[in-house]
C-alpha cells in the first residue's frame, strides 16, 4: 500500500530549517586568513614528509620504532587532508 502523508509537512521542515535567514557572520574565513592556513600547513605537510622519510630510514636502521614512523606518517597525511579543504580541491 501506498504511504499517506500530511500536507504541509515538507513544508514545516523547510521552514524550519530557514528560519533564520540573517547572513551568517564569522563562519567563513577570509582570504588573508585563508591564505595564512594554506603557507602554514604547506609548510606542515612539507616537514612532516621530510620527517616521515628520516624517521623511515632510522626505523630501518633500527634506530627508531616503526610506531613513530607511523604517528608522524599520520599527522603529515592530516595536515595534507587540511590543506586540500583550504584550498578547496
Amino acid at each position: 500500500m501506498r504511504e499517506r502523508r500530511r500536507p504541509g509537512a515538507d513544508s514545516r521542515i523547510l521552514l524550519a530549517a530557514m528560519n533564520d535567514l540573517t547572513p551568517s557572520s564569522g563562519r567563513r574565513m577570509t582570504r588573508s586568513q585563508r591564505e595564512r592556513r594554506a603557507y602554514r600547513l604547506v609548510l606542515a605537510t612539507g616537514a612532516g614528509a621530510v620527517a616521515t622519510v628520516g624517521l623511515l630510514v632510522l626505523s630501518i636502521v633500527g634506530v627508531v620504532g616503526f610506531g613513530l614512523v607511523l604517528l608522524v606518517a599520520l599527522l603529515t597525511a592530516v595536515a595534507g587532508f587540511l590543506l586540500r579543504r583550504t584550498l578547496g580541491r
